[in-house]
């Protein structure tokens, strides 16, 4: 029994290795989140200048995300990118079309977010981000400029009528102000994209909560947050897989000492 324990420790420690070896590139790999695009259907590979980016999205030309056909496709009301409208329930008030241009410019566009890429299995995208702490100001401003706006549902990810081509309202759905449908800031950024978002506590310039409105002469603040919380990942997060392996090495030191 005496040489049984080191025998087991060994095999454990050597599972743990391989576990940790084998882990791909994920939330929770640290540093190597920085400056990283999503795999998903319209983003590039690597994030890189985009002189010629369109609009609301050239915040982001000096290292973007999209190409400049992608953030021309963002500014119109049918996009080819996925046929989606936000117009489904008649003409949204620009005030209010502005926050979803640039919340698609982000979406597109950031390689700010990878402390929050999850893998996803949809047909469309490999990857999306959860659970963005976006700053609470850019929430409620959000908020306060759709309140008079429509809409006919409180997640916009799924459910839609696709039957003509573009998002419809679906059958027994009714188009009413946005404030009906999300009667809070919260309610908005964290429901409408399946918890993509989540409203923070902190403020722009804290360092710790994502712009979706900066100055881009002053710098692109969102590279400081996704620092800090990567660095929160590598000094706090195991790889995934090793939590049962350590239970089990722990499990079986406590019963080489009963024994």
């Amino acid at each position: 029994m005496d040489m049984a324990w080191p025998m087991t420790q060994l095999l454990l420690l050597a599972l743990v290795a391989a576990a940790w070896g084998a882990q791909p590139r994920t939330p929770g790999a640290g540093m190597d989140l920085l400056n990283v695009c999503m795999d998903a259907k319209h983003h590039k590979t690597k994030p890189g200048p985009e002189d010629k980016l369109h609009g609301q999205c050239t915040p982001w030309k000096d290292k973007a995300c999209c190409s400049a056909s992608t953030s021309q496709e963002l500014h119109k009301d049918i996009s080819l990118l996925y046929n989606f409208t936000v117009d489904h329930c008649g003409k949204m008030e620009p005030t209010c079309k502005r926050h979803f241009i640039q919340d698609n410019c982000l979406y597109e566009c950031s390689p700010n977010l990878g402390p929050w890429i999850q893998e996803v299995n949809q047909s469309w995208r490999k990857e999306r981000f959860l659970h963005v702490p976006l700053c609470k100001e850019d929430c409620q401003q959000w908020w306060q400029d759709c309140r008079t706006s429509y809409t006919c549902k409180s997640n916009w990810h799924r459910g839609w009528n696709w039957t003509s081509g573009i998002n419809q309202c679906p059958t027994g759905t009714t188009c009413r102000t946005f404030e009906t449908y999300f009667p809070t800031p919260a309610a908005l950024c964290e429901g409408l994209w399946s918890h993509s978002y989540k409203l923070s506590n902190y403020r722009r310039g804290s360092g710790r909560c994502i712009q979706m409105w900066f100055d881009p002469a002053q710098g692109n603040p969102n590279e400081e947050v996704a620092r800090f919380y990567a660095q929160a990942r590598s000094a706090g997060a195991l790889p995934r897989g090793l939590e049962p392996l350590l239970l089990s090495l722990a499990l079986m030191q406590q019963l080489w000492l009963l024994g």
